[in-house]
């Protein structure tokens, strides 16, 4: 093991995990703008996932070759409160809890309780399928007879197949607007929702190069300070 990895497993070993509120601040504003409401459901989450794109801090640390951070800094995890909204007591029990536990600072806390909740309450993903279940369900799961999968995370299991290996961001597009072109809205009734699907993944695309591009960016302005760590967290 050489010495830039020792230094690099010390700090992953040193770090403790956080919790992040940046993910769901970029997310809330994006929902309370116009542009959430003038596009169709599938075009609005490409655009918010665009907009955090667009925004996230970008984080490469000293030694790293390869880069990239779920959130802001080292084993800081992002929150996801479309899907589904941390409580006040779920946040106090991230930070305590003995077995990996995530720090929940003060700050944090307060913008939970001032802005993200009360914009969530009753919009995200978790609280509309909650609202639809039947009696018999809710108390079933109350009484703790089983679990939903939701329950304060989010879907993280994606499976990429061999395309994500051969192609870049540019084949998808090209691929994405010749779907696009091809589509028949005079006897196809579905043309139009199919069209709002690929628009959307055209804006995925675009996001995914715009986060790299940030990434070059920060690399070449990091290159130009000789590895100097200072701007680590700038946007």
């Amino acid at each position: 093991m050489n010495e830039r990895i020792k230094r690099l497993r010390e700090q992953s070993l040193k770090t403790h995990p956080s919790l992040s509120a940046e993910r769901a601040i970029l997310m809330t504003e994006f929902y309370q703008s116009a542009a959430a409401d003038q596009v169709s459901i599938p075009e609005a989450r490409a655009l918010a996932f665009q907009y955090l794109m667009e925004r996230k801090t970008i984080w490469i640390g000293k030694d790293e070759l390869i880069v990239g951070e779920r959130g802001p800094s080292p084993k800081a995890a992002p929150t996801y409160p479309e899907i589904c909204i941390h409580t006040p007591e779920d946040l106090d029990i991230i930070n305590s809890r003995e077995k990996i536990s995530f720090r929940v600072d003060e700050k944090t806390k307060n913008i939970y309780a001032d802005t993200i909740i009360p914009f969530w309450q009753g919009r995200s993903i978790r609280d509309k399928i909650m609202k639809e279940m039947s009696p018999e369900w809710k108390e079933a799961f109350s009484a703790g007879v089983f679990t939903e999968f939701m329950e304060q995370r989010a879907p993280g299991h994606t499976v990429l197949d061999d395309k994500i290996y051969r192609k870049g961001m540019l084949d998808f597009k090209n691929e994405i607007n010749a779907r696009i072109t091809a589509l028949d809205f005079y006897n196809d009734p579905e043309a139009l929702s199919k069209k709002e699907e690929l628009t959307a993944m055209s804006f995925a695309a675009d996001a995914l190069i715009t986060f790299a591009k940030r990434h070059a960016e920060k690399a070449q302005l990091r290159a130009t300070q000789g590895g100097s760590c200072a701007s680590d967290q700038s946007h």
